[in-house]
């Protein structure tokens, strides 16, 4: 895909809602049971209890892949070390497990995605855990790094893009692309730079702007740039957006929410915030742009590995197996509005697909080292 900021992908809305979403009829069974092993005693459950609600997800267009009833049952015990944000969702989408299937009972350990990665380095061959599920892939990263995670089989990797595994120890669940949320009342989309180095530059954004930069995706997003633009573009960067009278929240959530009521014009915030607001307020002047190429477009992902220290091998790859299939994938694009990673199930809302965008070329394992990224941060003054 070229860069060209004016081509009509780059510059179309996305954040659209309703039928004009997504259209096109719900393809395949509405019903499916547990696995296929033949235990006869799973629950039942519909696809549509795995989809979320409201004016982005009234009309969803065909899904394919994988579904739960071609997987074996889930049976058994599994401890997973759960990381991130995203807990009390990530919980439910774990207690359906445990309904459809009677026998299995997993035991979740919540924490940071770094605090739980070094849990498990520091556990070594005794921890506890089966799997480590994880919102941040450079923490999934670094307990690949330690040797901490078993290979996953080919048949587990083999359905999401090898960006978004770039080892087979651990594989992408969902992700979040960087973004500009932007207020439509105040800019188009043709005011927002299609390069995330020419913000501090941009008459229109100058004290217009807000960022987060406490949070963690921030933080990656900071760690992208050093790598990619070097140490010295990053912190003349960070101090030229400070220059430029940048106002900062403690989240990026309530960035995207001051867009949207026009405190500020525009701000830096993951994909799925807009969304979220955008699905509480359908007529919030909200819409969202894309960087190409640079530490802007960067798309992260939560994931998956199974921990080498594990007695449960082949339960815990069957579970990594259902957080692929087309029910999970569905959960996480239309109840955390992520980026679905099979090709079969498309984005919620308008949003352009994985292939549409143009994320820079990136080791998301590299991710994993931040802190020479905080200490830059602090030396600026960000921190």
């Amino acid at each position: 895909m070229d860069d060209d900021s004016s081509s009509p992908l780059r510059r179309r809305r996305f954040l659209a809602t309703g039928a004009a979403a997504l259209s096109g009829a719900l393809a395949g069974c509405n019903e499916l049971r547990g696995g296929s092993s033949g235990s006869g005693d799973t629950g039942t459950i519909s696809l549509s209890s795995f989809r979320g609600s409201g004016p982005l997800v009234e009309s969803r267009s065909s899904l394919s892949g994988t579904r739960i009833a071609d997987l074996p049952d889930l049976s058994g015990e599994l401890t997973v070390y759960l990381g991130g944000g995203e807990g009390g969702l990530y919980r439910e989408l774990l207690t359906m497990f445990s309904q459809l299937y009677p026998d299995f009972t997993v035991r979740p350990r919540e924490g940071g995605t770094a605090q739980l990665a070094n849990t498990i380095i520091e556990e070594g061959e005794n921890s506890p855990a089966d799997v480590f599920w994880a919102v941040d892939a450079g923490s999934l990263g670094s307990v690949a790094e330690a040797d901490m995670a078993t290979t996953l089989s080919s048949d587990v990797v083999e359905s999401v893009p090898q960006e978004f595994h770039p080892t087979d120890q651990w594989i992408g669940t969902a992700g979040r692309a960087r973004s500009v949320p932007y207020n439509t009342n105040a800019l188009s989309a043709s005011d927002v730079p299609d390069t995330v180095m020419d913000f501090p530059e941009t008459p229109a954004l100058q004290g217009a702007m807000g960022w987060a930069p406490t949070y963690g995706a921030f933080q990656a997003f900071v760690t992208a740039m050093r790598l990619i633009e070097g140490e010295s573009a990053t912190r003349q960067w960070l101090q030229a957006m400070l220059d430029s009278d940048i106002t900062e929240y403690p989240d990026e959530f309530l960035t995207s929410n001051a867009v949207a009521d026009g405190e500020i014009s525009a701000g830096f915030a993951n994909h799925y915030y807009a969304l979220r607001v955008r699905s509480a307020r359908s007529d919030a002047p909200l819409d969202l742009a894309f960087t190409s190429g640079d530490a802007g477009a960067l798309i992260n992902v939560a994931g998956a590995a199974v921990i080498q220290s594990t007695d449960q091998q082949e339960l815990a790859e069957n579970f990594v197996r259902h957080l692929l299939t087309v029910e999970a994938q569905e959960f996480f694009a239309t109840r955390t509005f992520a980026y679905p990673m099979i090709p079969g199930v498309p984005p919620v809302g308008g949003l352009p697909s994985i292939d549409e965008l143009n994320p820079p070329s990136i080791d998301l394992q590299e991710l994993s080292n931040v802190q020479p990224t905080l200490q830059l941060m602090r030396d600026v003054g960000v921190l």
